[in-house]
């Protein structure tokens, strides 16, 4: 059963990365088809870099999931500790509001925020798409921030305000600290579903505004694109870099 098991596994994982082991190499290729391997070239980084299109529609994504992130940090944040802080009448009903976002379906949250910003003529642009992000990303702050909130001790805010801390500067130096990794969390998921997102995106945005999934997506109808492998492989690399910054921090920090 044992070998059963790990040779299950390891299937499960050459099926997982095989295709990004292959889409890294064939951002090598000699040939813009992607069939065979036809020699080593570094002509389509090149071309990347030189795509002043991508280029745009990445800054477009830099700035819009930026903005996201602070909003929906402040806003996950600041409901999550007014859910815990206060009791109100409609607490419950305001908490299942909150989480709709996260499970209802994309396609009917874009046609639904697109809808709305016409009937009040809000114009669609950066702005229409940070506002439609928030609204589906600041949930997972919150659900983060509840979390740790509720192993909080009470006694470390009436601690603070006894030594002379006013309700604000207590909830400053001592609560936000305390919540601090949540709030990272949180706020690194909202990054990351914004920079990724694509049907709420595709309702809401205008040219100006496009970001990089639908610039990649279009790209994608018109048949395979060996720069999209080398934007691809840039990710991977990335990503790879900051999980191996992130566990030499976390180990430092263990010592």
């Amino acid at each position: 059963m044992r070998w059963l098991f790990g040779s299950w596994t390891l299937l499960v994982f050459v099926f997982l990365y095989l295709p990004i082991l292959l889409l890294t190499v064939y951002s090598f290729n000699d040939s813009k088809l992607n069939i065979r391997w036809k020699g080593f070239t570094l002509e389509w980084y090149r071309t990347l870099f030189e795509n002043t299109v991508l280029i745009q529609s990445f800054k477009n994504s830099l700035i819009i999931a930026l903005a996201v992130t602070l909003f929906a940090t402040l806003l996950g944040t600041a409901g999550a500790w007014l859910l815990h802080r206060y009791r109100f009448p409609a607490r419950r009903l305001l908490g299942l509001l909150i989480f709709i976002p996260m499970v209802i379906p994309e396609v009917l949250m874009g046609a639904s925020l697109r809808l709305l910003f016409l009937s009040i003529s809000f114009p669609l642009g950066y702005w229409s798409v940070i506002v439609a992000h928030t609204t589906f990303c600041f949930p997972f702050v919150l659900i983060a921030v509840q979390a740790r909130l509720d192993s909080l001790d009470p006694s470390l805010e009436e601690a603070a305000q006894d030594l002379g801390a006013k309700p604000f500067r207590a909830f400053w130096l001592v609560i936000v600290p305390y919540l601090m990794p949540a709030i990272i969390s949180g706020a690194l998921m909202s990054f990351t579903l914004s920079l990724d997102e694509y049907l709420v995106t595709v309702f809401t945005y205008s040219s100006e505004a496009a970001t990089l999934p639908i610039k990649v997506y279009g790209m994608v109808k018109k048949g395979l694109d060996p720069q999209l492998n080398a934007l691809s492989t840039l990710f991977i690399a990335a990503t790879a870099l900051l999980v191996v910054l992130a566990e030499f921090f976390r180990k430092r920090g263990l010592r």
